[in-house]
């Protein structure tokens, strides 16, 4: 079953990189700006994917603070019958800490045109570069508290 990870280094410890995992408001500073999230396991969310035209919902599947965040992934109204999942993984090192995402499930998501589906996420990886949006957010040191009115 294809995965598509993309990893980044921060220099930042995991507990600092952390801190933007930990409210909606600073998830939607690195993630994306439409993001409403019940961030607690089975809790839901939905925002606007990277692409500025697809929806995106789903639900907590796993949150291990310092760690990791797992979600559900589903394309709405691409007719997935199944979500695939997007994870999070933080991993400390000697240079602050590792961060991973991976989407993978893509051959659950029960359309006869996954392969594509995948292929198309492999190249979303370059196109939206959001953990490149992590680093940025984690070196301001800012972390939102609330949320703009704009936003």
């Amino acid at each position: 079953m294809p995965e598509y990870a993309t990893t980044i280094e921060i220099a930042a410890p995991p507990s600092r990189v952390w801190q933007w995992f930990a409210s909606q408001q600073a998830l939607r500073r690195w993630l994306s700006p439409t993001l409403e999230i019940d961030l607690q396991v089975a809790g839901r969310y939905r925002m606007l994917g990277g692409d500025g035209e697809t929806w995106i919902s789903g639900q907590v599947l796993e949150l291990v603070p310092e760690g990791k965040l797992i979600l559900s992934w589903l394309e709405e109204g691409a007719g997935w019958v199944h979500p695939g999942r997007l994870v999070i993984e933080l991993t400390a090192t000697a240079g602050g800490t590792r961060v991973t995402l991976t989407h993978d499930g893509f051959a659950g998501i029960g359309t006869p045109t996954w392969r594509r589906t995948a292929d198309t996420y492999q190249r979303g990886v370059a196109e939206h570069p959001v953990l490149d949006h992590l680093a940025a957010a984690v070196a301001t040191g800012d972390v939102p508290t609330a949320v703009p009115a704009d936003a």
